[in-house]
């Protein structure tokens, strides 16, 4: 018995299968913004754009870029900074024979999960929200994190020990990934002029990493949340939702906007990285997950970001081509993660304190 409970704590999967009414107070969080977007019959449910990623290839295929297209690809990564993307390129068995193992993964037995947990300190492997401070409040959810690129920073317990389906699958689809993300990368940067070899020298062969996320089900939905409201720290994030539960939300002009995931579709967000390298003009997405009382879900997001020895600031060639001057401070990657998790997941409050003028404000 005492072996379960200890397991249970390690595992929320475990502990959400003993729970009949009440959620513990570790993960009871502080009150959610309600204000989610109803729809009723004069206004429709607003929802994220759609990018059909073969008029991406047609501007890459020596065409040259689509006026239309680019101001369109333009106006979505300002005005939202999230889209879903179809016709993307990559395998539907290879995207099919993912999800399934990432189901089977979470349904191994959890001393099998446990093997991967996460170490002190550490914040890669198998767990729950990474706690800063001693009062913080637990996500409804557990967690995989763990980088994948370059390969020698990979833990050598972790994506090499998984089970040898996941781990060939996840290899064949990160390959896949990162060529679509590489392309994504030179079109998004294209349309605003920046310069794809600077592009390149960024996140070709960047800092890329996988959070396998699985939210069960909760008996108080309203009490938790499964995901904290943030922007990522990433260029881009793009999101396998593996199962058919619906739970991102994205904020938008203030209001909750709940995505509704169409089939076959990635759903890529604009990250923190990017908005700085755009001097602004793209914006990253506030998103949030929730949960619900009878069904789990499960995602695979993916991050793809600058290399660690890479400046991230605005793009020189944009501030070259627009004469603007730069709105964001300049780091090293490396500095710019390690002070990102230092900080407690919460809205953009990170990105914020790149900005050049609230450094003026502070001296």
């Amino acid at each position: 018995m005492a072996s379960l409970l200890q397991h249970s704590h390690e595992s929320l999967q475990e502990l959400a299968k003993q729970l009949k009414l009440v959620v513990p107070d570790r993960y009871v969080s502080e009150p959610q913004d309600q204000s989610i977007f109803v729809s009723n019959n004069s206004l429709p449910l607003p929802s994220i754009p759609v990018i059909d990623m073969k008029y991406m290839f047609k501007m890459l295929q020596g065409s040259g870029i689509d006026i239309e297209q680019r101001n369109n690809l333009r106006s979505i990564c300002h005005e939202w900074g999230i889209f879903q993307l179809v016709n993307h390129g990559v395998d539907k068995l290879l995207v099919e024979n993912m999800k399934k193992e990432m189901v089977d993964f979470f349904n191994m037995p959890v001393e099998e999960k446990l093997r991967y947990k996460l170490k002190a300190g550490e914040y890669e492997g198998y767990g729950q929200t990474i706690l800063n401070t001693q009062d913080q409040k637990v996500d409804w959810a557990d967690r995989f994190y763990m980088i994948t690129n370059p390969v020698h920073r990979r833990r050598s317990h972790l994506l090499p020990q998984l089970p040898p389906t996941l781990r060939d699958t996840m290899e064949n689809y990160l390959q896949e990934l990162q060529k679509l993300a590489m392309t994504l990368f030179t079109i998004i940067g294209q349309a605003i002029d920046i310069d794809t070899k600077e592009m390149t020298d960024v996140f070709e062969d960047g800092l890329q990493s996988v959070r396998m996320t699985y939210y069960p089900p909760c008996p108080q939905p309203d009490r938790v949340v499964g995901l904290v409201p943030h922007s990522d720290a990433t260029g881009i994030t793009i999101l396998l939702q593996v199962n058919d539960v619906q739970g991102l939300q994205v904020k938008k002009d203030g209001v909750w906007i709940p995505v509704d995931f169409l089939p076959d579709a990635f759903v890529v967000n604009i990250g923190d990285v990017l908005e700085i390298m755009s001097n602004g003009i793209y914006n990253s997405i506030e998103h949030r997950a929730t949960v619900n009382a009878t069904s789990e879900r499960i995602s695979l997001a993916t991050f793809f970001n600058p290399k660690l020895e890479a400046d991230v600031g605005p793009a020189k060639s944009l501030l070259m081509n627009t004469g603007n001057q730069p709105l964001y401070r300049t780091l090293v990657m490396e500095q710019y993660l390690k002070d990102f998790f230092s900080y407690k997941l919460n809205g953009k409050t990170y990105l914020e304190k790149m900005k050049i003028r609230d450094e003026a404000h502070e001296t």
